[in-house]
C-alpha cells in the first residue's frame, strides 16, 4: 500500500475482475431466487402473471366501443327475448336487466369479448358470473344452476359457454332463467335494444 501525503495508507482500487465477479454474484444469486420462487410457488407465480395479463387486457378493452343497438347476440340462442326492464320487484326495486327464459341447465353464452371478473354468489342473484368488455361495460349474468369451467381473469369470447340456466339466488322456484344485466360506468342500462333480435 502507498502512503497518502497525510500519513494515511491508500485503499487499493477493486479491479475489474473483482467487481466483475461481484456483479456475476448478484446475478446468480437473483436468478437463483427467481428459479426457487417459480418451482416453489408455481401457482401465485401463474396467479400474478395471470392478474398482469388481464389487467393489460382490460386496459385494452377500455379502447373499443361500447355496445351498440342491435349488437350484441342473444345469451341463450333462439330464445325469444322480452324488454323486463323496469319491471317492479320485491322491497320496492325495478328490474335492471332482462330475464330470458330456457329449460334449466341450457347453456349461457357469453355476449361479449371480455375478461371474466366475478364468478361466485350474491344474496339476489344467485350463481353469477360478471366480464368486463369493451368500452369497459359490465355483463352481469345470474340465477345461473352451474358455471361453467371459468375463473376471475380468464379471457373469454362472445358466444364462449358461461354458465347454465337455473334459478339460484331469489328467482328460487320460478321457471329457469337468465337475468342478463348491463352496467356502464356503475350504471345499469336497458339491455334489451342492445341485443340482437332473432
Amino acid at each position: 500500500m502507498s502512503m497518502r501525503p497525510d500519513g494515511n495508507h491508500e485503499q487499493p482500487n477493486p479491479t475489474f475482475i473483482s467487481r466483475a465477479i461481484s456483479v456475476l454474484i448478484k446475478a446468480a444469486v437473483l436468478l437463483m431466487l427467481l428459479f426457487v420462487f417459480d418451482r416453489l410457488l408455481p401457482s401465485i407465480s401463474q396467479q400474478t402473471q395471470s392478474f398482469f395479463i388481464a389487467k393489460w387486457q382490460q386496459l385494452s378493452l377500455l379502447q373499443h366501443p361500447l355496445p351498440t343497438e342491435n349488437s350484441l347476440p342473444n345469451p341463450l340462442p333462439k330464445q325469444p327475448l322480452t324488454d323486463t326492464w323496469g319491471a317492479a320487484r320485491s322491497q320496492g326495486r325495478s328490474h335492471e336487466g332482462i330475464d330470458i327464459f330456457a329449460a334449466r341447465g341450457t347453456p349461457i353464452q357469453a355476449t361479449t369479448q371480455g375478461i371474466v371478473s366475478k364468478v361466485g354468489e350474491n344474496t339476489l342473484g344467485g350463481r353469477i358470473v360478471v366480464i368486463v368488455g369493451p368500452g369497459g361495460a359490465g355483463h352481469y349474468y345470474a340465477h345461473l344452476e352451474n358455471y361453467a369451467d371459468i375463473s376471475p381473469n380468464d379471457w373469454v369470447n362472445a358466444g364462449d359457454t358461461i354458465g347454465y340456466v337455473g334459478d339460484s339466488g331469489n328467482a328460487k322456484g320460478t321457471p329457469p332463467h337468465v337475468h342478463y344485466g348491463i352496467y356502464i360506468n356503475g350504471s345499469a342500462v336497458n339491455p334489451y335494444p342492445l341485443l340482437q333480435k332473432d
